[in-house]
């Protein structure tokens, strides 16, 4: 796990650094979208109130599928720690592994593929149950 908090640290770092100057580039924006507003004798345009702001405010459908998406994105990668434990099982009883280093590696893949494939089918199932829904309300 050590060889996880370089890259950690550097990302965390610079994702807070790019959230700092975004900041202050919308409260520029923020203020410009004002004094326009200030400047203009007759009433706002909405639709200027609609395009500058429509960033800011979360865009929510009709239903919301997070809860799916989520169970299953877990369940997939349950099922791929699953298929890990049982590769690793049959790894250690089929092969003598003389370096150290050799088994970890092969056990650090056995469980991590499993778990980013399963992963990757479970938000996949997601999106085709989505989709079959979509097209559910549209007739």
């Amino acid at each position: 796990m050590h060889f996880l908090e370089g890259p950690l640290t550097i990302g965390i770092v610079f994702y807070f650094t790019y959230l700092t100057f975004e900041l202050f580039a919308r409260k520029g924006e923020r203020m410009n979208l004002i004094e326009k507003m200030g400047q203009s004798a007759g009433p706002i345009d909405s639709s200027i109130l609609k395009s500058q702001f429509s960033t800011l405010l979360p865009s929510f459908s009709k239903k919301s599928f997070t809860a799916l998406r989520m169970g299953c994105l877990l369940s997939g990668l349950g099922f791929g720690l699953l298929t890990g434990l049982i590769i690793c099982l049959n790894i250690r009883n089929a092969y003598v592994f003389e370096h150290h280093w050799e088994r970890d590696t092969l056990y650090s893949v056995a469980y991590g593929a499993p778990v980013l494939i399963f992963g990757g089918f479970g938000l996949i199932i997601s999106y085709i149950i989505e989709r079959k829904d979509a097209k559910k309300d549209e007739k």
